[in-house]
């Protein structure tokens, strides 16, 4: 179950790294030009502090369990990051817009949180 946590783990961590850093760094105006048109319903902070939050769990997918620090961060982690994702499909949903990709990473987020919690706490 370990290998299954690092693969699935490793692999959120990617896309959330790469989505919080888009939307960290680049302008609302480039991102709603980029086709999120959900950040009209945002102000900058709250893109920002989205972009900080999928960054911030990114970062928690995978160090503690790396390092054996705390490895319980993990699975918390991965259950903050399927209610972010939560949240989004909220949004997708409300607009209209298709919230497929937001679905499947929280499905994946809570596949993560429970093997996390398998294997950290056995």
């Amino acid at each position: 179950m370990l290998v299954a946590l690092w693969i699935i783990n490793a692999l959120l961590a990617l896309v959330f790294l790469a989505a919080g850093s888009m939307k960290l760094f680049r302008p609302k105006s480039a991102l709603h030009s980029a086709g999120m048109t959900w950040t009209e319903e945002f102000s900058d902070a709250g893109i920002k502090l989205i972009a900080a939050a999928e960054i911030a769990g990114a970062v928690g997918l995978i160090l503690p369990l790396l390092t054996g620090i705390v490895p319980i961060l993990t699975p918390m982690a991965a259950s903050a990051l399927a209610l972010l994702m939560a949240g989004a499909s909220v949004v997708h949903l409300r607009r209209k817009e298709n919230p497929a990709p937001s679905v499947v990473l929280g499905i994946l987020s809570l596949v993560s949180a429970v093997l996390g919690f398998v294997v950290v706490l056995s």
